[in-house]
């Protein structure tokens, strides 16, 4: 049975989400039943100002990776595929003194083009380890970017989660957006929250923060119900469909079980909790708030546990069909 997820917390109660287990696909209504007032561009701006400047901070403070230090799944003459660790950039971004894997691969492949970043056809999270796809020639760039963009990459990713998911397997339904209140960073959209962005100024915020709502699928199955220091974890296998910006980590937020050690979608993080959304939404299986606080306790100083476990698709060039996998470290 399917479970048609209303952000009113009048509209579902949490009782009636625990009648559609043990699958549950959630989706979302485009309203929260709540008017929200326009927010003022400088009052955003002022707000993504400061947090970019948090993240330039901790970008240049990534581990440093050398060609020497590469984990190489494969390698051929078109492509390359290596497993990145926690913690290590998978670029360097807009400043290019930042250690990066991609500076790595170059160092130890180059590229036909002469640009390590025409290497780059997707990339990882800094705190997310797991398989990383390179290209080595024009032809596998070309060809990565258009399997990605139709869609034809198959990743699977492993993480632990808060609580003990009940469902066995489902989907998470829910379409994302910028969060105004806490940007840049992801929340669950609704229309009410879109209208609210009605007199930002785009020249100051930026396009990123008034584009549309972004249809975001994620499917899971739960490995196993385990523990961390006597609290409850989830281990799930989790399959982005739609491949959005932040998607695993606001999905399983606003299900109620975010990742273990998230800094910034977890208990206390600088995004909103709850993926965005209101306690009162979240399904009765959701870990409580003293459960997240003992789990971030618990595992303070520790990488975010979610890994990029496995990654399949036809080879861009030779058109072979490849699939690699590598373990997790938690």
């Amino acid at each position: 049975m399917r479970l048609l997820w209303s952000l009113s917390a009048l509209a579902v109660t949490a009782s009636s989400v625990a009648a559609f287990a043990p699958v549950q696909n959630h989706a979302v209504a485009r309203s929260c039943g709540v008017a929200l007032n326009a927010v003022a561009t400088a009052d955003v701006k002022a707000k993504q100002d400061a947090t970019l400047e948090k993240l330039k901070a901790k970008d240049a403070a990534a581990s440093a990776i050398s060609a020497d230090d590469l984990d190489v799944v494969y390698e051929d003459e078109h492509i390359v595929v290596v497993s990145k660790p926690s913690g290590v950039l998978t670029i360097p971004g807009k400043d290019e003194s930042n250690p990066s894997l991609n500076k790595a691969v170059f160092d130890k492949y180059g590229s036909e083009s002469g640009r390590m970043d025409k290497m780059v056809v997707h990339r990882l999270g800094m705190d997310t380890s797991g398989l990383v796809v390179f290209a080595r020639t024009n032809a596998a760039l070309r060809g990565m970017n258009t399997l990605f963009r139709t869609r034809k990459v198959t990743r699977n990713y492993e993480a632990l989660v808060c609580g003990h998911v009940a469902a066995d397997s489902g989907s998470i339904d829910l379409p994302l957006m910028r969060d105004y209140e806490y940007p840049p960073f992801m929340r669950v959209s609704t229309d009410d929250h879109q209208r609210a962005l009605v007199d930002l100024d785009v020249s100051e915020v930026g396009k990123k923060m008034l584009e549309s709502p972004k249809d975001s699928l994620t499917k899971y199955e739960v490995v196993s119900r385990e523990d961390v220091d006597g609290n409850d974890v989830s281990r799930l296998l989790l399959t982005s469909i739609s491949g959005r910006t932040h998607q695993l980590n606001v999905h399983c937020a606003a299900i109620g079980h975010p990742i273990v050690g998230d800094a910034v979608y977890g208990f206390g993080g600088e995004a909103a909790a709850n993926g965005g959304l209101n306690g009162g939404d979240l399904p009765s299986d959701a870990a409580s708030g003293e459960l997240q606080q003992a789990i971030a306790s618990a595992c303070e100083g520790k990488p975010m546990c979610v890994h990029a476990k496995s990654i399949s698709f036809r080879h861009p060039v030779t058109k072979e069909d490849l699939s690699f996998e590598t373990k997790s470290s938690f």
